[in-house]
């Protein structure tokens, strides 16, 4: 069983961030100016002894991977942004390929949602809009991608680079793109792509040409479990905010069948969601989470994996979404107690390897020692 847990690159600056949301802009900064709404709103959540780092720093990253790997978690699910010829928070995952560090398995998930003013993949107030083109733009894509797919960290399934897609629905031949990638990874010495395509918050057509499918949490579960007794309502003189209770949410996951026709499907877990950084009143929160819940509930998915499931990967959502509450990392709060929660979860279904126990201490140290916080423009 192998834990991958998604990777945001959006902490460091970049010209579109600047125009669009004003100088010196990274999710830093959403979570910097996020304030609590309510009693027991933990707003804003603040990184351990204030590591606001930027991930154009190599030893940010090496940090990340020493600490991930010291608690267990196998490897990074990065996010790649191609907008037809067009990347954007490209910096940090090119670096991991140049500089060939840190030597710690990683995949790439395309989130191929345009990129709007209200963080929601939609069709409007769109600063960054999305177009798939044809056979031209696709080769052009999938070259793009050939030096990390050769790469021998990259991680693969039956020797294929495994790629996610979180929005095929979006792609309007889809099949045909997909068929297209895996000829030419066939002709520059690949066994093929592992396709995944994601179960998230959206419609899910049958689209033919995916390996398997990945259940992204908690979204899957908004969508399309239909239960009124997870959802809420606070209400403020300004407005209302829609709450959702966390016990809820991991019990519906935890109870889901994963059958979709015979398909792989990879199951997946979240830490927390909490997205009022980036929304304020109109985001969503949960009630009710804690390392503790968090320990009991993966603990739960990790045996469901493998006996129900029959899964190689268990996908969590996330290792640094500091805007949407869905983090790994030390915080002022908790500390290390999230990591710890996946070491212990791991270690009571005899997971925890001692590899990565006698590495603890040494990716602990970093973290204790004084280190450069990065510094957003005023």
């Amino acid at each position: 069983m192998k834990l991958i847990a998604f990777l945001l690159p959006q902490f460091h600056r970049i010209p579109e961030n600047d125009c669009w949301w004003g100088e010196g802009f990274t999710e830093w900064t959403n979570t910097r100016k996020s304030r609590p709404l309510y009693r027991g709103h933990m707003q804003p959540k603040e990184p351990l002894d204030d590591y606001y780092y930027d991930l154009t720093d190599r030893e940010a990253r090496q940090w990340q991977a020493d600490l991930a790997r010291a608690y267990g978690i196998y490897g990074f699910c990065y996010y790649h942004y191609w907008f037809k010829g067009k990347r954007l928070l490209e910096k940090p995952f090119n670096q991991v390929l140049r500089l060939g560090e840190p030597h710690f398995p990683f995949c790439l998930s395309w989130a191929n949602e345009a990129w709007t003013r209200k963080w929601d993949g939609g069709n409007q107030h769109i600063l960054q809009p999305q177009d798939y083109g044809t056979e031209h733009d696709w080769k052009h894509h999938f070259y793009d991608l050939l030096e990390a797919f050769k790469d021998e960290r990259y991680i693969r399934v039956n020797g294929k680079p495994l790629f996610l897609i979180y929005r095929p629905g979006n792609i309007p031949r889809c099949e045909e793109m997909l068929k297209f990638w895996n000829r030419l990874a066939a002709r520059n010495g690949l066994e093929g792509i592992h396709f995944v395509r994601t179960l998230g918050g959206f419609p899910v057509p049958q689209q033919k040409g995916f390996d398997a499918s990945v259940e992204f949490e908690p979204h899957y579960t908004f969508a399309h479990h239909h239960s009124e007794n997870l959802w809420n309502y606070i209400t403020s003189a300004r407005t209302q905010h829609l709450i959702v209770d966390y016990d809820g949410i991991w019990q519906s996951v935890l109870g889901r069948s994963p059958h979709r026709g015979g398909e792989m499907v990879y199951p997946g877990a979240f830490v927390n969601w909490d997205n009022t950084p980036r929304l304020a009143e109109k985001g969503q929160s949960c009630i009710g989470a804690s390392p503790d819940k968090f320990r009991y509930y993966l603990s739960l998915q990790l045996r469901r994996a493998a006996s129900v499931y029959q899964s190689e990967f268990l996908f969590i959502n996330a290792w640094n979404e500091w805007a949407e509450g869905a983090y790994l990392e030390p915080d002022r709060h908790y500390r290390y107690r999230y990591l710890e929660a996946v070491k212990q979860a791991l270690e009571e279904n005899g997971l925890y390897s001692l590899q990565a126990a006698s590495r603890a201490d040494k990716a602990e140290a970093p973290h204790s020692a004084k280190r450069p916080a990065y510094i957003e423009a005023t």
